[in-house]
């Protein structure tokens, strides 16, 4: 499920620059299906980086919708980005990047299994009880 909506979009970047984006047949409503499909694209490029800290999907948080928002805005463009969408689109990728090297962090978020923040938990090493062991315990 994409972490972010349609609605998310709407409320970042007006319905009409989506209305340019996502109308190919120049109905004047947008598709919702293709709107669906960069959000679910966003979303999973933002759990390839996330995916090496975290267990995803992570809570969606404001931080997280708007990088969702960023990344699909810059799908939709295709090659006719903007400077602006382009370098919302690297800045919501670096960000992606520090989260995943731990420079910044998602709080609420589980950590994934095989990331750095969970402790190794390794089997104590067995001990072997000798008379002289007891002895060096007792002082004797």
């Amino acid at each position: 499920m994409p972490y972010a909506t349609a609605s998310d979009l709407i409320a970042r970047f007006g319905e009409e620059e989506l209305r340019q984006l996502a109308d190919p047949q120049g109905t004047g409503t947008w598709d919702a299906g293709i709107v669906h499909q960069a959000l679910a694209d966003a979303s999973a490029e933002m759990d390839a980086y996330l995916a090496q800290r975290y267990a995803v999907p992570v809570p969606a948080s404001d931080l997280i919708v708007r990088i969702c928002c960023d990344i699909a805005r810059y799908r939709l463009w295709e090659d006719r980005a903007s400077d602006e969408v382009r370098s919302r689109y690297e800045d919501a990728v670096r960000m992606l990047r520090d989260i995943a090297a731990g420079r910044a962090a998602l709080p609420g978020a589980a950590a994934s299994a095989s990331s750095p923040l969970m402790p190794e938990v390794r089997a104590p090493t067995p001990r072997r009880i000798t008379e002289q062991g007891i002895a060096d315990y007792l002082g004797r």
